[in-house]
């Protein structure tokens, strides 16, 4: 799955570079996206996030390409890796964000619940 986000002035810090929390809050966003897409009707939350360590710095005016793909999956629980580009590019050297994202399937009072079977 892939998407993309304009960095825009209310998501810099006083410094004038990307806040490291938005782009967590949208790394976080699109890999729930692509999980509730691959599981459609199945309720998550986020459990963990692998290593954060931002690479490169970000300025506004910046589109970042986010890259989602499933990683693992478990019996009551899936994780997706996420990789976060400069642009169109996908130039390694363009990286400048890379982690995992694990979510948990809950039921309607927050306990984990068995993934559905046979999904893609």
């Amino acid at each position: 799955m892939e998407n993309h986000k304009l960095v825009l002035p209310q998501h810099l810090n006083h410094y004038g570079f990307l806040f490291g929390g938005d782009l967590l809050k949208w790394v976080d966003e699109y890999a729930y996206i692509a999980a509730t897409m691959e599981y459609p009707g199945t309720n998550f939350v986020t459990i963990g996030m692998d290593r954060v360590e931002f690479k490169k710095s970000v300025r506004e005016g910046t589109i970042l390409k986010f890259i989602v793909e499933k990683k693992r999956e478990g019996s009551t629980s899936v994780q997706y890796a996420v990789q976060v580009y400069r642009g169109e590019s996908m130039d390694e050297n363009d990286m400048i964000f890379s982690t995992g994202v694990t979510f948990v399937r809950v039921d309607e009072k927050g306990r984990k619940f068995p993934l559905p079977k046979n999904n893609t």
